[in-house]
């Protein structure tokens, strides 16, 4: 599987797709994978990418490919 994706029509790096979903830098991002589930506000597909916001935190995050929903596994 391809490491970059098309987000929103935009190729994007496991660490853009992060920075989007956080809205600022993040230190390191996994690969992107699929997500098992469609967006809730469009129904598109929704893909997921785990990252390091910090040196002491890891966050599981999830983004539409069509539209700006997205969102974390934080406790918020």
């Amino acid at each position: 599987m391809s490491e970059n994706r098309v987000v929103q029509g935009r190729m994007v790096t496991p660490v853009r797709l992060a920075e989007l979903i956080e809205g600022e830098d993040v230190m390191d991002a996994e690969p992107i994978t699929d997500a098992d589930r469609d967006c809730p506000e469009c129904g598109g597909d929704v893909l997921e990418v785990g990252y390091m916001p910090s040196a002491l935190a890891f966050v599981t995050g999830w983004k539409c490919q069509d539209c700006d929903w997205s969102e974390t596994d934080r406790d918020e």
